[in-house]
């Protein structure tokens, strides 16, 4: 089975923009966290360009992390919560996209529709990720 690639939506999540990248799709849903969109769209290109694996956000220096990520608050914790999720990612000693740091309900349910392809066997509470849930629900049947 090859990697599953979501359908595009009229909603343009974030997480649309990086299909089949489980890395870049759980990544935006840490950024996401305690921010808006409008403001992870400021950064996420420059981020992805300097940090494009996990590998690289384990190598990446804290400062470098902090300066680009600081349009979005909380920047030291976001660096420090990322490299702790970036080893673990790379551990593989992991079943859900919760079992990671910094991947609580949210990402878990991105990481089922977007990744994983099982969007009818979640029910999102964040509300643009339900936009997307309920596109998707009322467009294509349970295969």
């Amino acid at each position: 089975m090859g990697t599953y690639l979501a359908p595009c939506s009229p909603h343009d999540l974030i997480q649309e923009h990086y299909p089949g990248d489980e890395y870049k799709i759980l990544t935006c849903c840490i950024l996401l966290n305690q921010t808006s969109r409008k403001q992870l769209d400021k950064v996420v290109d420059e981020f992805f360009a300097r940090w494009p694996t996990a590998e690289s956000i384990l190598s990446a220096n804290h400062d470098s992390l902090v300066n680009v990520m600081r349009p979005l608050g909380f920047y030291n914790r976001r660096a420090k919560s990322l490299k702790k999720f970036a080893s673990q990612y790379l551990s593989g000693n992991w079943e859900s996209a919760s079992d990671l740091h910094g991947c609580g309900k949210y990402a878990n349910d991105a990481w089922m529709i977007f990744v994983k392809g099982k969007a009818h066997d979640v029910e999102p509470e964040d509300h643009a990720l339900n936009d997307y849930h309920s596109w998707f629900i009322s467009n294509f049947e349970r295969v």
